[in-house]
């Protein structure tokens, strides 16, 4: 059964300017869909890229704060965010990681959105299915910060019967640990044994992103298998394109980066996010599925 949803987290500051910060950061779409949504909300502020090295990291966050600033934080600085910035919200701590911030009171406030845009994005994929989501197979690519919240994202919905597959099993022991959420761990060099059996299958590691490498063999999955790639590239990831060919429900990670903006957005003005508007300004419209 799915738990219920925690109160949201509001701002009790709206920021005075927003920037998303990571490195490199040129290619964020995060820019495109939040300045129409605050065009289409009637909000005069701007929302900035800042490449920031990780060395930087500390005095750009100190700098934003001094500004009354917020914003996005993405690769590679979710974690090490979630260490400099002193007051993060429960989720945020327990993911470890921070992809959302604000200013109140001259010091910055770390939360997490990216279980919210994981969250819908799995509802999306697998809402048809009709069954009960405690017994569903899943498997989770990857053990970091992405990683982090998706698994919590999928504890939300119901999911206890999840495999993370990592490259480093320590790694991956280490964050079912710490977010307190059972979970088999296997080798990365297994995958393709245990997608077999999977209904869900998310990849959470950058594999992808800057290649044509898949993290699993298409051939290798169920033909009921629903796939999530939380990277997301102009069109489809080489991975999502191909899982589609073959008859999947499958989705790369930009229905994950609207929703988690959206989030952002709803957290620091508290008002309804424009989601049409923000999926017009990508010129494309979240994907549909017919019930199974």
């Amino acid at each position: 059964m799915e738990r219920p949803i925690a109160p949201p987290v509001r701002a009790s500051q709206r920021p005075a300017r927003l920037v998303i910060i990571g490195q490199p950061v040129a290619h964020s779409l995060s820019p495109v869909f939040q300045r129409a949504a605050l065009r289409v909300a009637g909000l005069s502020l701007t929302y900035d890229r800042e490449d920031i090295a990780p060395d930087q990291l500390a005095d750009a966050l100190t700098r934003i704060a001094a500004e009354g600033g917020g914003g996005n934080i993405t690769i590679p600085h979710k974690e090490a965010a979630a260490d400099l910035i002193a007051s993060c919200t429960p989720l945020a701590r327990r993911v470890g990681a921070v992809n959302t911030f604000w200013t109140e009171h001259g010091a910055l406030v770390g939360h997490n959105t990216d279980v919210a845009g994981a969250a819908a994005t799995i509802r999306a994929l697998c809402s048809s299915d009709g069954v009960n989501v405690s017994d569903v197979p899943v498997v989770l690519i990857g053990a970091g910060g992405s990683a982090a919240a998706t698994l919590v994202a999928l504890h939300d919905l119901g999911y206890r019967h999840i495999t993370i597959v990592a490259r480093n099993a320590a790694r991956a022991q280490a964050l079912s640990a710490r977010v307190s959420i059972a979970a088999q761990v296997a080798s990365l060099e297994a995958v393709d044994d245990i997608v077999g059996e999977a209904a869900l299958v998310i990849n959470a590691t950058p594999v992808g992103l800057h290649d044509d490498a898949f993290p699993v063999a298409v051939s290798a999955l169920s033909a009921r298998c629903a796939v999530f790639d939380l990277v997301y590239r102009p069109g489809l990831t080489p991975w999502i394109a191909e899982c589609r060919r073959a008859g999947l429900r499958a989705e790369d990670g930009l229905r994950m980066l609207v929703e988690q903006g959206a989030a952002a957005f709803e957290t620091w003005f508290d008002i309804p996010a424009p989601r049409a508007a923000m999926w017009q300004a990508l010129d494309t419209v979240p994907p549909t599925y017919q019930p199974s």
